[in-house]
Parts: C-alpha cells; sequence; structure tokens
C-alpha cells in the first residue's frame, strides 16, 4: 500500500512500523529543518531517538504528496488538523482512505477530528484508530493493540487487514463517535493523574482519580452519543491506563509540573503539545452542555484556568457528598 503520512511526529514512528512492514511510505511535515534534520541523523533526535529511519522512507513538505497515496493518515495535533486537511484536499482524490490517528476536539467549535477532516475532505472514506499506541513503544516493535474505526466498516477492516503487522494488532469497532470522544477525554485525567504524581500523594490517589474519572468521561461520552461499552475497551480504559500511568505521555509529564506548583499555562509551554489542557476546557463545557456531573474535570478546570491550587482541588473532591459505587456509573 502507498501510505502518506501527514505530521512527524507520531506519524515517524508509524512511518517506521509500515515501512518494515513493507509498504511505500511517505512522511509530509511543513518543517523542513525537521527533515533535515531526520535525514542527515538517520533518526528523530528530539521525539525518538536511537530510533533508526529507513531511507526508505520519503520525507517531504510539499502537500501534493498524497496525490498519488492509497491511504492518507493525519498524525497532526488537534490545532492543526483543519487546516492541513483544507491544503490536502485538493490533491487527494476521490475513495482514497482517509485515517485520523490525532486525539482531541477541534478548539472553538468542539467538533470531533473526523468531523472536521469530513468537511475538508468529504470524498475521502474515512477512519480513526485509537487505544494505548505511545510513539516511543510502537516506533520499537513493542506489542501494541489499537483500535480501528469507521461509519463504513469496510473501510476499517480494510485498514485492519492492511496495516497489521507482527507487532501492531489492530481490533474493528463501529462506534466511531465513541472512540474519538474516549481517547479526547482520557487526556484530562491523565493530566490530573500527573498531578497527583506531581504533589506526591502515592499510588492510592493516581489509581482512584483513574477509576472515578474512568466513570465521569463514560457518563459525559454516553451524553454525548457514544456506547457506554466503548469506554470499557482499547480506546477507552486501555488508552486511560497507559496515557495515566506512562513516563512517555506529555499530559502526564506537564501535570507533575504543576502538581510541583508551577502555573498550568508555564508548565504545558515547558512540555509542549498536552492535549488535556485544551480538551479540559472542552470537557468542562460539555459537561454544563448536557448537564453531567464531572467533578473531577471541574477540579482540573479551575486548576488549569482559574489558578486553583491543586491540594485545595484535592480536598474538595475528597468532602463531596456521598454515593453509592452501585448505582449506574454512567448516570450517577
Amino acid at each position: 500500500m502507498k501510505i502518506t503520512i501527514l505530521g512527524c511526529g507520531f506519524g515517524t514512528a508509524l512511518a517506521v512500523l509500515w515501512n518494515k512492514a513493507g509498504h511505500e511510505v511517505t512522511a509530509w511535515t511543513r518543517n523542513e529543518n525537521e527533515i533535515g534534520e531526520i535525514l542527515r541523523c538517520g533518526e528523530h533526535k528530539r521525539l525518538l531517538p536511537g530510533v533508526p529511519v529507513s531511507n526508505r522512507i520519503t520525507f517531504t513538505s510539499d502537500i501534493r504528496c498524497v496525490g498519488n497515496a492509497d491511504a492518507v493518515v493525519f498524525a497532526i495535533p488537534s490545532p492543526g488538523v483543519r487546516e492541513v486537511a483544507r491544503q490536502a484536499a485538493p490533491y487527494i482524490r476521490s475513495g482514497t482512505l482517509i485515517l485520523n490517528v490525532g486525539k482531541g476536539f477541534e478548539e472553538g467549535t468542539f467538533k470531533r477530528l473526523s468531523q472536521v477532516i469530513s468537511e475538508e475532505i468529504p470524498e475521502g472514506k474515512l477512519a480513526i484508530m485509537a487505544g494505548p499506541c505511545h510513539a516511543e513503544e510502537v516506533s520499537r516493535g513493542v506489542p501494541t493493540t489499537v483500535v480501528m474505526s469507521s461509519e463504513d466498516m469496510s473501510a476499517a477492516e480494510l485498514l485492519q487487514d492492511a496495516l497489521q503487522t507482527s507487532s501492531f494488532r489492530i481490533y474493528c469497532n463501529s462506534d466511531t463517535a465513541g472512540c474519538e470522544i474516549a481517547a479526547a477525554l482520557k487526556n484530562p485525567i491523565a493530566l490530573s493523574c500527573g498531578i497527583i504524581e506531581g504533589m506526591q500523594l502515592g499510588d492510592n490517589t493516581i489509581s482512584s482519580l483513574m477509576t472515578r474519572g474512568l466513570a465521569e468521561i463514560t457518563r459525559l461520552g454516553a451524553a454525548m452519543g457514544a456506547h457506554w461499552e466503548t469506554f470499557t475497551g482499547l480506546a477507552g480504559v486501555g488508552d486511560l491506563i497507559v496515557t495515566c500511568t506512562s513516563k512517555h505521555s506529555r499530559n502526564h509529564r506537564a501535570g507533575i509540573l504543576i502538581g510541583e506548583g508551577i502555573n498550568a499555562a508555564d508548565a504545558v509551554s515547558n512540555v509542549g503539545t498536552v492535549e488535556g489542557y485544551n480538551c479540559c476546557r472542552i470537557a468542562y463545557d460539555y459537561s454544563q452542555k448536557y448537564n453531567v456531573r464531572t467533578p473531577i474535570i471541574d477540579e482540573l478546570y479551575k486548576v488549569c484556568f482559574e489558578n486553583k491550587p491543586p491540594a485545595d482541588g484535592v480536598r474538595d473532591l475528597m468532602s463531596r457528598p456521598q454515593r453509592h459505587e452501585r448505582e449506574p456509573y454512567w448516570n450517577s
């Protein structure tokens, strides 16, 4: 398969993976300095140090590279998805497989990224991929499982057949909205867990936050039209676990800085792209819109955007009115 990957962050890891599997891979970035460094060093030193990048992978800054692709993969941080999709749209052939691997919502419109891409490239066959798949491990061939989802299941299954490798196992799920919502909403919970680690509160606190955070994003996702069962799968609990606990997670690293006392905006600036920061604001707004109780997300919002001390947020969470766990957690 001829695959063009847009974005050279996570995209480089996928390029390495699928090049090894025998696909003809082109990777695009508008940053010519990034291309020069990869070609010069034979690796992406900043993001994937020590991972060889084959010279069989073509790197380019010319967006017209999408024109000959069987599949175009969007590996773009959420703020840039619409702009890149708009640039690529004139060159993408009708019926081309479009795969989005980014996670988050569009700032301002709150649309899912697949909705953004569909608006700009209506003739593509669109699928999304989610699950626990850190770039650092995917690029090294560490066994990884993900979920592929599309409103056109034939497209999801075609990509499953083509892109699965001996180290990269793909499942299919027909709940595209649920997979995207789960993949996005886990990021604020991961940011929260990082804050707890930065405060040195321990494993009990982090485990509690992950569990109750999963309940919050499940009931919010269900209110937004997702199937609650999707949150028990790879896109939900699978991605939640790895993002909340891994040293590779930028959400987790930014959270640690906030827990250590650094202002949230400064912590995000220090780390780079932290999807959980902006997604927290969106999740908070959605919880208000759908009248869903999300106490963890509410407290994170106050820490990130109202300068509430994290210790006060923990205190207020622990002093909430008592509840029964057996209540349906997507409604409680």
